[in-house]
């Protein structure tokens, strides 16, 4: 019998981020038991960015987790990246086993624990890559496929970037959707936990997942999320979650909607990539226009010139013409620019008559 198994209901894997002692994690099963949780998550193993931070208990959780299957008959999953952690962790009957996204990164790493793999009929769930590549997530996955591993699914959990953004781990939708296309059969679950970094927007992207179809929610659930010893931001109570988990609109799931669903959101994030080069753009232009008012300066210029204004309502109206945009659209909208690039110079012009009278 499979254990990833499509229904009605997406597939959703709680627990905590970090098993951090027995009474934490039979406090969160409890907590948990009775809400249609599939999967128990916790780590065992923290790979930490800096050492000297908390990297997990290791064998002892290992052993909560086992009382924990007992007592509530809750399968368990922990991650995995050392051959010596999947021993470990089938010896203590761990019912799955993931893939984390620092270590998916490394195809060597990966094939490591692949050939620890073969012969072992545990399922694997494996986590994106850190960076944003498709080939490498899906060679990961192959990896673990071609070691014999009967059951593997994916999970969503963003990527990192240097841009300054509302989410922890940029979740690129156009990735995973294209992960989706070249494998339909493939069990993906989205976390959003990691992927926003913070409770709030949790629900947010748990909705836009299962908008685009994907089979399952991993969420980051903890007793006391602000006492919690590893990303205590972004996990939620074990009432947080079902809130959030009764206020889900499960959608229609059909081959005809998730194509429906992917190619809206690739153009939601072409659009949203073009909106931020025009913000940069923007930025740009008030640079100039800051240095031309250091130059009016040096000239005793006035800052608004007529001639310039309407030379720019000509240009501007025509070549929106040749492209077939609304001239009043964009005029209007270049009222609003040049409304701006005359206050940013007259600050400048402000700035330095205050120096000189300073």
């Amino acid at each position: 019998m499979s254990f990833f198994t499509r229904g009605e209901d997406p597939f959703i894997i709680a627990g905590p981020c970090s098993a951090e002692s027995r009474e934490q994690v039979l406090g969160t099963a409890a907590a948990l038991s009775g809400m249609g949780i599939r999967l128990f998550r916790a780590g065992v193993w923290k790979p930490r960015t800096k050492p000297g931070s908390f990297e997990g208990q290791g064998i002892p959780a290992l052993e909560w987790l086992a009382e924990m299957r007992e007592t509530f008959k809750l399968p368990a999953a922990v991650e995995v990246a050392e051959p010596e952690h999947i021993e470990l962790a089938l010896k203590h009957g761990v019912d799955v086993l993931w893939i984390g996204a620092r270590t998916a990164v490394n195809p060597f790493h990966v094939q490591r624990l692949a050939d620890a793999l073969k012969g072992v009929s545990v399922p694997v769930m494996v986590k994106n890559p850190v960076n944003p590549d498709v080939d490498l997530w899906e060679g990961a996955i192959q990896r673990i496929e071609r070691a014999g591993v009967p059951e593997v699914a994916a999970i969503h959990r963003g990527f990192s970037s240097y841009a300054s953004s509302a989410f922890r781990n940029q979740p690129n939708w156009p990735i995973p959707i294209e992960l989706k296309r070249r494998r339909p059969d493939l069990f993906i679950i989205c976390d959003p936990s990691h992927i926003t970094g913070k409770r709030a927007l949790v629900q947010e992207v748990s909705q836009r997942a299962l908008d685009l179809c994907f089979d399952g929610l991993m969420i980051e659930t903890h007793p006391d999320p602000e006492k919690a010893w590893t990303d205590a931001a972004q996990q939620v109570t074990p009432e947080a979650l079902k809130g959030i988990l009764c206020h889900l609109i499960k959608r229609r799931q059909s081959a005809e909607s998730y194509t429906s669903g992917a190619k809206l959101e690739q153009l939601r994030q072409h659009m949203d990539s073009i909106d931020a080069e025009i913000i940069d753009l923007l930025a740009r232009r008030m640079e100039l226009s800051e240095q031309m008012g250091l130059l009016k300066k040096e000239q005793n210029m006035t800052v608004y010139n007529p001639d310039r204004w309407r030379d720019i309502v000509d240009t501007r109206s025509t070549q929106a013409r040749r492209l077939q945009l609304s001239p009043e659209f964009i005029v209007a909208l270049y009222e609003k620019i040049h409304h701006e690039s005359i206050q940013k110079q007259l600050q400048v012009l402000e700035s330095l008559d205050k120096k000189i009278k300073d």
